[in-house]
Parts: structure tokens; sequence; C-alpha cells
């Protein structure tokens, strides 16, 4: 049972694939901020360019 023991605690194939799988989630989390960051960017220029389009509608 002893060597069982220590032969499974030197097993490190899980911890590798648990480090992978946190790599991969913090680089989702990455993603999506800066899609959610850049897609509130965006709808901020397009609705500030609407709006001086709208008003330079009216000078003409």
């Amino acid at each position: 049972m002893t060597k069982l023991f220590a032969r499974f605690m030197k097993d490190e194939s899980g911890a590798t694939a648990i480090e992978y799988g946190l790599i991969a989630a913090l680089i989702s989390v990455a993603l999506i901020t800066g899609a959610t960051t850049l897609g509130t960017t965006l709808d901020t220029q397009f609705k500030d360019l609407s709006t001086k389009m709208t008003a330079a509608d009216g000078k003409f």
C-alpha cells in the first residue's frame, strides 16, 4: 500500500492537465473582457457619430 501511495504522489500528469485547464480559463476570461470593452467602446463611438450626423442633417 505504501508503494502505491508513493507512486501516486510522484505522478504529475493530472497536475499538468489542471494547469492547462487553468491557463485556458484565464485566456478565455481575458478574451471575453477585451471583447466586452471593445464592444462598449465601439457602441459609444457609433452613437456619437449618429448624433453628429443627425445634427448635421438639419443644417442643410
